[in-house]
């Protein structure tokens, strides 16, 4: 009992310092947090994400095979999905 308060003790400070900055974001929360995405490696800016008025990446993202999503990533049409989305389409 007393290894299991001692290891609790010393795991608990440790777990309320780590932060897991994942998850779904709202577009209109982009612009708040696009300093931070920005210092983790993200090239890309707010505006090249999510834009109303002008193209962006948002317009990248289509509904494929009943509910699936897919990313068009060439002037080809070359669309990106999961295996069981498109796998009735080969």
């Amino acid at each position: 009992m007393m290894k299991r308060t001692a290891l609790l003790a010393l795991i608990l400070p440790l777990s309320l310092t780590l932060q897991a900055k994942e998850g779904m974001w709202l577009p209109t929360v982009l612009a708040s947090i696009e300093d931070d995405m920005q210092a983790m490696g993200l090239q890309l800016t707010a505006e090249d994400i999510y834009s109303v008025n002008q193209g962006s990446l948002k317009d990248a993202i289509v509904l494929f095979g009943g509910g699936c999503t897919a990313e068009v990533i060439s002037k080809e049409g070359l669309i990106l999905t999961n295996h069981h989305c498109g796998f009735g389409a080969i």
